[in-house]
């Protein structure tokens, strides 16, 4: 049964707890090589059993929000985060990583390369953050775009850094004549032949303050305007919002 359960797309992140209160040996083994993610047995202890479910429960929403492809905490784990900041009035700096021209790059030369654009920019961020700040946070909302958190003193060093990395290693993922002549040539999104150049990142911050938000989406909207003026300029920028919300 666990086995048929865990072959069903819909079903196969659901969690499977077995209770038998004195199993063989060998059901219990079978049970995890199946793929249970637990199996408690012995006498019910209604606390000790209740806190073991809770805690299987927990690990498997925050795996399931973890990106595949990066390894960062993806988007529940993010919102979460950034609520935690708002409802407790924390002084810090969001910034919100994203590549510019990315579609391009990942029509031209393929996913396969596209991807490993995606899992580098997350390294260097990931790497730049916990360099600088051990108590930073970083995340991966979706394709190119990601988030960290990280104090208000530390943003700028921060934003600096990630932007002289990326600058430098980008380079290397791009075929020599490419990176010789300084762009490369495919269709937009209205399938018209352009010539973008290489691969730039835009990072917006906004610095959190005492009930600056009420909640996420107030502060996501504010990060999403501020990406697309950041994205408006030429080269890897990152831009400041000193405004109070609006």
């Amino acid at each position: 049964m666990v086995s048929l359960i865990k072959r069903n797309l819909s079903m196969a992140i659901i969690p499977i707890i077995l209770f038998h209160p004195d199993p063989d040996d060998n059901i219990v083994i079978t049970a995890y090589q199946a793929g249970a993610e637990d199996f408690i047995y012995g006498d019910w202890k209604e606390k000790l059993i209740e806190v073991r479910i809770r805690k299987i429960i927990e690990r498997s929403r925050r795996d399931m929000s973890i990106n595949p492809s990066t390894h960062l905490p993806g988007p529940s784990i993010i919102e979460h985060e950034l609520s935690e900041h708002i409802i407790n009035n924390t002084e810090c700096a969001v910034g919100y990583a994203d590549l510019d021209n990315f579609k391009a790059y990942n029509d031209y030369y393929g996913y396969f390369y596209g991807d490993s654009i995606i899992r580098l920019t997350a390294r260097i961020i990931k790497d730049v953050v916990f360099d600088i700040c051990r108590e930073g946070f970083v995340g991966h909302i979706a394709g190119d775009d990601y988030i960290f958190i990280v104090p208000k003193d530390k943003f700028e060093s921060i934003s600096k850094a990630i932007i002289k990395t990326f600058d430098a290693l980008i380079r290397m993922k791009y075929d020599d004549a490419d990176l010789d002549r300084g762009f490369i040539t495919t269709s937009n999104r209205k399938g018209e032949t352009e010539e973008f150049p290489i691969l730039t990142i835009s990072i917006a911050v906004i610095l959190n303050s005492r009930g600056m938000f009420s909640h996420v989406g107030e502060m996501s909207k504010m990060l999403a305007d501020l990406k697309k003026a950041t994205k408006m300029k030429s080269g890897s920028n990152y831009m400041v919002e000193r405004r109070t919300k609006y």
